[in-house]
């Protein structure tokens, strides 16, 4: 998420009530999750066993727990729980705007495209030429959607990601300041969900075909000419890359990424990244011969048992 305007580090410490290692005029010019930060992002890390990795990521201000080294052309800001504070600047910065209409008067929608009856479009949304977005549809504010796209009945676009910090007192959320942005030419089956990203945006790219009944989590990022096939759940943070099928019921573990021209067996389960031009099947899944070969000497199993005891 980039800021409207350049903010120093003395201003975002005031939001936040918040000490400051660092020049007051350090500039910040937006927050992210570790994944995605670039140069002038705010990154928050609440754990040791994490502060090395945000330290040294691309972030430029890291919002920690505790008072560390600051690393050379860097700055901090120390907070008693950046969890906590890393919600109060997406709230500050994307504040929720309730909706008046099932249509926003801020909704840009292009020439050619039809909406069905039904439809609700939140604000801040662009939609395309050419499209046709069936009923039931439901496009959550600054969803961004490409030309020639198709969106059936019942897809709900732009949920808030699965994301919560265990308390004593119960599950904190993870408020989510992202987007989605669907590219030209996609499909979309009836009754998927898309999560919008927590910072960022969870992406489908150009030409990819999805099925119904798919579940995508925030951050993720699907690559272009992609087909996946229903019952599909996709976790939060994975990058599938182009042309790569998924058949149905595959699941996907978070922060993985699966490598161009892959195939994912139905019901697999993928745990690790994967190789490019590969079949994998299994869970949890591996090579597509190697599982078949595994699975050849599994049946000679009882045989070689009955000759021990013969």
């Amino acid at each position: 998420m980039k800021f409207p305007q350049k903010y120093t580090l003395e201003q975002i410490a005031t939001i936040i009530s918040s000490e400051f290692v660092g020049a007051a005029d350090f500039p910040v010019y937006g927050m992210n999750e570790i994944h995605v930060v670039t140069p002038g992002d705010i990154v928050f890390v609440d754990h040791p066993k994490y502060y090395d990795k945000a330290l040294n990521s691309a972030a430029t201000v890291v919002l920690i727990n505790k008072k560390v080294d600051c690393p050379e052309g860097k700055a901090l800001l120390i907070s008693d729980d950046p969890f906590r504070d890393f919600n109060k600047l997406t709230k500050y910065f994307k504040p929720f705007e309730k909706a008046s209409k099932a249509i926003a008067a801020s909704a840009e929608i292009g020439e050619g495209t039809v909406l069905q009856p039904n439809v609700f479009v939140g604000n801040n949304v662009k939609i395309g030429k050419n499209c046709l977005i069936h009923s039931n549809v439901s496009l959550y504010d600054n969803t961004v959607i490409g030309n020639n796209v198709i969106i059936h009945a019942g897809t709900v676009l732009g949920g808030d990601a699965f994301y919560y910090k265990n308390r004593p007192e119960g599950f904190d959320k993870l408020i989510s300041g992202g987007r989605v942005v669907i590219k030209d030419n996609v499909e979309i089956g009836a009754n998927c969900t898309i999560d919008k990203g927590v910072t960022g945006d969870t992406t489908i790219g150009k030409g990819t075909k999805l099925d119904n009944l798919i579940q995508v989590g925030h951050d993720t990022v699907i690559g272009e000419k992609c087909l996946i096939a229903s019952q599909v759940g996709i976790a939060g943070a994975v990058v599938i890359e182009d042309e790569v099928t998924v058949w149905g019921q595959v699941g996907f573990r978070s922060g993985i990424t699966v490598k161009k021209g892959g195939v994912m067996m139905g019901q697999a389960g993928i745990t690790k990244s994967t190789k490019e031009n590969t079949i994998y099947t299994g869970n949890p899944a591996m090579e597509s011969r190697a599982k078949l070969k595994e699975l050849a000497l599994l049946r000679q199993l009882p045989k070689l048992i009955q000759n021990l005891k013969g």
